[in-house]
């Protein structure tokens, strides 16, 4: 390893990671995986939904259903 890489690995290693969702987008874009997308997002909103019906909400939340 050169002088010169061994300075931007280090670099890289040093560098902030993306985050979760950037990642994962990251994942969707280069793997072409976007049919996963709707079946997260309605995983998702079942998952807030069942949330919201443990709170004050609940009542309301269950002429959704």
């Amino acid at each position: 390893m050169s002088k010169s890489d061994k300075q931007q690995f280090e670099d890289l290693s040093q560098a902030p990671q993306p985050g979760l969702v950037a990642e994962f987008i990251d994942f969707l874009k280069h793997n072409k995986k976007w049919w996963l997308l709707p079946i997260l997002i309605v995983i998702g909103l079942v998952g807030a939904l069942a949330a919201f019906s443990a709170t004050g909400a609940g009542p309301f939340i269950y002429t959704f259903w």
